[in-house]
C-alpha cells in the first residue's frame, strides 16, 4: 500500500523564488532597472515579479523616491531574511561546484589600489604554481562592513583586528614619497626642493569615503611633516586635484599630468622599473602603524588556502 505525504506546508508557503530574486536585485541596486541589468531581463518582468510579491504578502515592499525606491519597513525585514537565504545557497553551489571541478575558490579582500597597482602583476605567478586553485577576490574600502555572509579567507588591510576567527600578520610600514614620469621631470626641473613642489601641480588623495583608514596622508600632511605649509601656496599656483581614487590618481602621474604622494609598497615597482621617479628624496614613514594580512583560523588545515598565504607572505618578504 503506497504511504502518502502530508502536504509541506513549509514549502507550499514559500512564495516564488523567481519572484524572491527580482525583489533581492531591486532592493540591493534600488532601481527595477538596473535589477533588471544585472539579472538580465527586462524591467517589466522585474516590475511584474516584485508586483506578484507584495501580492503574495500583501504588503508594500518599495516605495518610489524620485527615480529610485526605497525600501518600506516590512521590505527591509522581508530583504535581511531573503538576502542571507540566497547567500547561503550561492555559497553551497558554489562549494559543490568547486569540489566537482576539482578547483578549490578562496576569497581575498583589499583595497582597490592594492588589487590593481600591487597584486594583479603578481597573480599570473600565483596561477602558475597553484593551477588548482581559483581566485574570488573582494575589493574594497569599507572592510568592517562587508555584505551578510561574506567571510574572506585573507584580507590585505591596514587593521591588525576586522573580525572574530582571524589571526593577523604584520607586513610592513608606510613609507611614502613624490613621484612623477621622468618626462614630467624634465619639464619641470624647478622640482627639486619642497616648496617647488607645493607650488606645482598636486595630485591629492582626498578622505571621502575612507573613514576606515587608519590615518590619512595628503600632500597637507605630508609637507606639514617636513615643516611645510601649504597654505603658503601662491594664489596663482597650478590647480590641484583631489580624489579619493588612488588608481586615479596614479593613472594621472602616468601620464604626465602632475605630482603625486607614492605609497613605497604600491610604486616601487614603477620606480624600479623607471616608469617612475622620485624627484626628491625626503619620505614619510608611518612607523606606529602596519599593513597586515589576516588569515582565517578555520582554514589552517586548508592545504590551498595556506598556500595562498604563504605565497603573499613571501613577496612581501622579497
Amino acid at each position: 500500500m503506497v504511504k502518502h505525504i502530508e502536504p509541506d506546508m513549509t514549502l507550499l508557503k514559500m512564495p516564488s523564488l523567481k519572484a524572491v530574486k527580482s525583489f533581492v536585485a531591486a532592493a540591493k541596486y534600488q532601481s527595477f532597472t538596473r535589477a533588471a541589468e544585472a539579472l538580465c531581463v527586462t524591467q517589466a518582468a522585474i516590475s511584474r515579479q516584485i508586483r506578484e510579491l507584495e501580492g503574495y504578502l500583501g504588503v508594500n515592499l518599495f516605495k518610489r523616491v524620485g527615480r529610485a525606491v526605497e525600501l518600506t519597513e516590512a521590505g527591509v525585514i522581508f530583504f535581511d531574511a531573503a538576502q542571507m537565504s540566497f547567500v547561503n545557497i550561492s555559497q553551497a553551489a558554489e562549494r559543490i561546484r568547486t569540489k566537482n571541478s576539482g578547483k578549490k575558490i578562496l576569497t581575498l579582500c583589499c583595497s582597490p589600489a592594492f588589487s590593481a597597482l600591487w597584486l594583479s602583476a603578481r597573480l599570473p605567478t600565483f596561477f602558475s604554481q597553484n593551477p588548482d586553485i581559483d581566485l574570488n577576490l573582494i575589493t574594497t574600502q569599507n572592510f568592517l562592513s562587508m555584505e551578510p555572509g561574506i567571510k574572506p579567507d585573507i584580507f590585505i588591510t591596514k587593521m591588525a583586528r576586522i573580525q572574530d576567527g582571524y589571526r593577523s600578520y604584520p607586513l610592513f610600514h608606510d613609507i611614502i614619497y613624490p613621484v612623477c614620469t621622468p618626462r614630467y621631470q624634465a619639464d619641470h626641473p624647478e622640482l627639486s626642493s619642497l616648496e617647488a613642489l607645493r607650488d606645482g601641480v598636486l595630485l591629492n588623495l582626498s578622505p571621502y569615503g575612507r573613514a576606515q583608514v587608519a590615518e590619512h596622508v595628503d600632500w597637507g600632511v605630508w609637507l606639514a611633516f617636513h615643516r611645510i605649509v601649504m597654505d603658503e601656496r601662491p594664489h596663482d599656483s597650478p590647480h590641484v586635484l583631489n580624489a579619493n581614487d588612488y588608481n586615479l590618481i596614479i593613472s594621472m602621474v602616468l601620464t604626465h599630468q602632475g605630482v603625486a604622494l607614492g605609497w613605497n609598497h604600491l610604486v616601487a615597482h614603477l620606480i624600479e622599473n623607471g616608469t617612475l621617479v622620485r624627484p626628491v628624496p625626503d619620505e614619510m614613514v608611518l612607523k606606529e602603524s602596519q599593513h597586515y594580512l589576516t588569515f582565517r583560523e578555520d582554514r589552517q588545515s586548508d592545504d590551498a588556502c595556506c598556500r595562498l598565504r604563504d605565497w603573499l607572505l613571501s613577496q612581501f618578504s622579497q
